[in-house]
């Protein structure tokens, strides 16, 4: 997964590369340094 670190604060709907279910993608960067990365499952 590549992330975007030009993006301070994002989240995003992405389908997972193994099982294809949708997931949400929450990350922050501070100084272009990843400080917080969550992926949760989003029950179909």
């Amino acid at each position: 997964m590549l992330l975007d670190d030009s993006v301070n604060h994002q989240s995003y709907i992405e389908d997972c590369e193994v099982c294809c279910n949708p997931i949400q993608i929450t990350t922050s960067f501070t100084e272009m340094e990843l400080t917080e990365f969550q992926a949760t499952n989003i029950e179909q």
